[in-house]
């Protein structure tokens, strides 16, 4: 069962529409899909605004999406052809207690794909590929503390731009690593799709 983790380095960079662009270009996978977002003080990592990501009574949660509309996240995985989309949502510096239920749910399926950086820590993927955007200045903590793990990254295109928006993140740990253009609306390129296949062909 090969799993696939894709990351990036901020919120709003295109992980969610890649995780879509890779379930859609690879339909015969069964794939399930996870998206994990870790909150604090109301503040959801997914798009820093007020949220309803926590729970009431524990530090985590885990819900599967079954709405195929694609207002959600979640949803979209669906809509791309993800045989299950589950939401995984946990305190900051919490995913640990909810890993028993991600691995539940990982030995169940027969290709997983997650949305998130945090989940390195607890286990190594098939693959992992990190959306990088120079012109978003923010860059997480999670995200260069595993950008080593990257077998490859999907850089934003800096067409019409000088330098970086990062202020002190080192790209270190990626040089020579495969590196693929994106220009968005299109976050899934043929060259990231062949790179993927090749990958995964020998699951």
């Amino acid at each position: 069962m090969p799993i696939i983790v894709i990351g990036g380095h901020s919120r709003s960079v295109g992980k969610t529409s890649v995780v879509v662009g890779l379930i859609s270009a690879f339909p015969d996978r069964d794939w399930t899909a996870l998206k994990i977002t870790q909150y604090g003080h109301g503040v959801c990592s997914a798009n820093g605004e007020a949220c309803d990501c926590a729970t009431t009574d524990h530090s985590w949660a885990v819900s599967e999406e079954k709405d195929r509309l694609g207002e959600s996240d979640t949803s979209r995985f669906l809509v791309a052809g993800a045989d299950h989309s589950w939401w995984v949502r946990t305190q900051q510096g919490r995913l640990a207690e909810a890993m028993p239920r991600i691995r539940k749910i990982l030995a169940t399926t027969q290709n997983a794909i997650i949305e998130s950086n945090s989940i390195l820590r607890f286990l190594r993927p098939d693959l992992c590929l990190t959306v990088l955007d120079p012109h978003t200045p923010d860059f997480k903590d999670s995200a260069q503390t595993f950008l080593d793990r990257a077998d490859a990254v999907l850089l934003h295109s800096v067409e019409n731009s000088k330098d970086p928006a990062w202020q002190r993140v080192s790209l270190r740990p990626v040089i020579g690593r495969p590196m693929f253009e994106i220009r968005p609306p299109n976050y899934v390129t043929p060259e990231i799709v062949e790179f993927v296949r090749s990958r995964l062909s020998s699951f």
